[in-house]
């Protein structure tokens, strides 16, 4: 029997995110996971191997149409070696110096609560842990004074297997880039302002990027003019709130252990 830990329901849920607050924070996901057994998965989303973890495949149903990752010639305004995010159209563009591009879907934050402009991704971690922001347990003590604490990186963390974290004029935004298994968010609206991407993606974008690296985020002008097709593309999705009982509580940490990472570089 493998010694890889497998994601539960529960770890499911930890690892999606919430829209009560301008940061990540959980949130769970809708539909439970699924059993897979002999799927047939799309090339990039099946099962992978991770610091310890087997993360489950992602199944047809959520990658349908342009709701996966693709590359071809970039026709945005960005230069080369940028990230260029669209969240009207629901898209990230790794922008390449030969004038390429990865074209992966994202989740994004509700209108107006997502950060425009200008940032630079600056680090970028492997299962990275989660801590409410100071403004977050200020604006929401009910919601986030149980996570004060912080959750470890893990299958308990929102931010999933991979998180890039974005700056500005050398400040933290707070804001992230990230894994999720909130499948169903991909593709649409409805988290606290950060880019959620499949945890199949954000692995691969990872291992594709250095810091530190130009991240831009389109504004709603740009978006139209760029990319009028996609122009809100997707749905809002209604909030869904995890308990604490479910990250924090004694059956979620005895299913849950630290990553195993290959060097400690990883770490």
């Amino acid at each position: 029997m493998s010694d890889l830990t497998s994601l539960t329901r529960r770890s499911f849920g930890a690892m999606a995110l919430a829209s009560t607050a301008a940061a990540c924070a959980p949130r769970v996901p809708s539909q439970e996971i699924p059993i897979q057994r002999m799927e047939n998965f799309m090339d990039g989303y099946g099962p992978i191997e991770d610091a310890g973890y087997t993360l489950p495949g992602i199944p047809s149903l959520y990658l349908q149409g342009v709701n996966r990752r693709m590359s071809g010639i970039y026709n945005g305004e960005q230069g080369p070696n940028t990230l260029d995010v669209d969240p009207y159209a629901k898209f990230l563009y790794h922008v390449r110096a030969d004038g390429t591009t990865t074209r992966y879907p994202v989740g994004v934050g509700r209108q107006g609560r997502s950060i425009r402009g200008t940032t630079t991704m600056r680090l970028k971690r492997k299962w990275p842990g989660w801590t409410p922001t100071q403004n977050m347990l200020r604006t929401e003590p009910e919601v986030y004074g149980p996570f004060a604490g912080g959750i470890p990186g893990g299958l308990r963390s929102p931010l999933g297997a991979r998180a890039l974290y974005l700056y500005r004029g050398g400040r933290d935004t707070f804001y992230r880039i990230h894994g999720t298994n909130d499948l169903e968010s991909i593709g649409n609206s409805g988290s606290a302002g950060c880019i959620r991407m499949f945890n199949q993606d954000i692995i691969h974008l990872y291992d594709q990027i250095q810091t530190p690296m130009k991240v831009v985020i389109r504004s709603e002008a740009e978006s139209l003019r760029v990319d009028p097709e996609y122009f809100g593309r997707g749905i809002e999705l209604p909030p869904k709130i995890i308990s604490p009982e479910e990250l924090l509580g004694p059956e979620a940490e005895a299913l849950d252990r630290p990553p195993v990472f290959d060097d400690f570089a990883d770490a």
